[in-house]
């Protein structure tokens, strides 16, 4: 039996990144899983989609130069090699862009672009220095390809991950890493759901989308597994956007 491939993913203990890192561990994959607290991801890793998989819980500040190289010494001294890392850790701001405050702007920067492009930096060094290959996936957004009022930083921020993708593919292509972005609209998580109690904020969000329903945390997390998968080893430098056709308007 071949050795399990081992993935790498950030905001691992709820919503979307949870989603993730089961369907991944279903997929054959053994986990390092990521937050601002280790504590938050013992539920994840005790899951029962994980049995038979091994998964280390893993506390990272993506603000913190220090921790992601923490980070990802114990992730590879846990796991060993990495071959995928899946940046989905982020953070929302909903606000006018007159009234967002030079500490807003970094909190939001900092955590969705800065943390994942040096996490990605140090997760390539990694694979060179192994001599291997491997697979950065980054969760971007609909928010990064339209405009959206209130939306300004968030927008930005997701913006900046799918060009981000296009550099660092066509840089380490030849280190034979894929890199890759899924930008989803709206997807049903435990916060969005909040939102999303009150009909009429319902109402008008799903009016924005063509196919008349919102996305689940398991297509995109299915999206992930393919791109972290051999089937997808032609495809770099590549956003996948799954909307339910809001972009095509």
């Amino acid at each position: 039996m071949s050795e399990a491939r081992i993935a790498l993913v950030t905001g691992a203990s709820t919503g979307l990144g949870r989603a993730t890192a089961l369907a991944l561990g279903r997929a054959g994959f053994d986990l390092a899983l990521a937050d601002l607290d280790a504590d938050w991801l013992r539920e994840v890793a005790a899951h029962p989609d994980l049995r038979g998989r091994k998964a280390v819980p893993l506390a990272l500040d993506l603000r913190s130069e220090d921790s992601i190289a923490q980070a990802m010494a114990q992730a590879v001294g846990a796991r060993g090699a990495i071959d995928v890392l899946v940046n989905n850790a982020g953070v929302p701001l909903q606000k006018p862009a007159t009234e967002v405050t030079w500490a807003e702007w970094d909190a939001v920067i900092d955590v969705n672009l800065k943390g994942s492009f040096f996490l990605a930096t140090a997760f390539a060094r990694h694979c060179h220095a192994g001599g291997r290959g491997g697979a950065v996936i980054s969760i971007a957004s609909t928010h990064g390809l339209t405009g959206i009022a209130g939306r300004s930083v968030y927008g930005i921020s997701k913006g900046g991950i799918i060009q981000m993708t296009r550099m660092l593919a066509i840089e380490w292509a030849p280190l034979g890493i894929r890199v890759n972005a899924i930008a989803p609209a709206t997807v049903l998580t435990p916060s969005r759901e909040k939102i999303l109690s009150d009909p009429e904020t319902r109402a008008r969000m799903l009016a924005r989308i063509p196919l008349g329903r919102f996305l689940e945390a398991d297509e995109i997390a299915a999206a992930v597994c393919y791109l972290a998968s051999d089937a997808a080893r032609s495809i770099t430098g590549q956003t996948v956007v799954i909307d339910g056709g809001v972009t095509a308007m």
